[in-house]
């Protein structure tokens, strides 16, 4: 049975309201969402810096309309319902981001996340008020679509030379106040930093597995409040780590033992 945009959007919403945590995947085209899709995950997720990179580019370097596309072509691959990692929302403006998540909707993502990240050299995190009324924004937006769209907001303090908790808190709680469904703080350094976050809130929380020392297991990130588990590039990685050891070993010694690992 072919599901539905709304269905998918339905599904996707509960997920999030059922006991325990849930594993979405990263992929980066169209192949690896059904790979992930047929090994029985529920859900799935763009990633904003694996998109590029699967298109030889460096993160934040894709358009709107290359990232949408490029979710377009995930959402149709597979069943599942999928949120789209829309960056700052391709623009800094209230009314930018909220068009980017109607845009979104377009494409029949049951979801997608905004971050506090300006992109801006000296000022990377968008002020308080500024990052409100942008999350304000993007809820008005996607509660204007007639169908449920899932919204993380995204604080990014410790992707940015930012390690202060407090201030990632604070942040948290005021995207929580103005509508966000998700929260998200990617780069949390410890389990502890992770059940501050997750005891301040009253929302679902999701984390991002895919920091070597900063990654935690399923059943630990459980125990500490994680409502959702994203895997950002990790996946990525490591194919493309599975590709480069196979590809050397050709060029170093004209073997091709690859082909008997899985």
């Amino acid at each position: 049975m072919t599901s539905t945009v709304t269905d998918k959007a339905a599904i996707f919403r509960q997920l999030h309201q059922r006991p325990g945590v849930f594993v979405m995947p990263n992929p980066w085209d169209a192949g690896s969402a059904k790979l992930l899709a047929g090994l029985g995950f529920e859900a799935l997720a763009t990633s904003s810096a694996a998109s590029a990179m699967a298109l030889g580019r460096s993160d934040y370097q894709m358009t709107r309309e290359d990232a949408l596309a490029h979710a377009r072509a995930i959402v149709q691959a597979t069943e599942l319902p999928v949120s789209a990692d829309l960056e700052n929302g391709f623009g800094h403006a209230p009314e930018v981001v909220a068009q980017t998540i109607r845009l979104a909707a377009e494409t029949g993502l049951a979801g997608g996340s905004i971050e506090d990240a300006s992109q801006q050299p000296g000022s990377p995190i968008y002020d308080l008020g500024q990052a409100v009324e942008r999350v304000a924004a993007a809820v008005e937006a996607a509660r204007s679509l007639g169908r449920p769209f899932t919204l993380t907001a995204r604080a990014e303090n410790f992707l940015n030379g930012r390690a202060d908790l407090d201030d990632t808190i604070r942040r948290l709680q005021a995207y929580e106040a103005a509508g966000a469904d998700v929260l998200f703080a990617p780069g949390l350094p410890s389990l502890e930093a992770v059940k501050a976050v997750c005891s301040a809130l009253k929302n679902p929380v999701s984390f991002m597995v895919g920091i070597p020392g900063k990654s935690f297991s399923v059943a630990e990130l459980e125990a500490a409040g994680v409502k959702r588990i994203s895997l950002a590039t990790s996946l990525y990685r490591a194919a493309m780590n599975g590709l480069k050891a196979a590809a050397e070993e050709i060029r170093r010694d004209g073997t091709f033992g690859y082909l008997t690992k899985r």
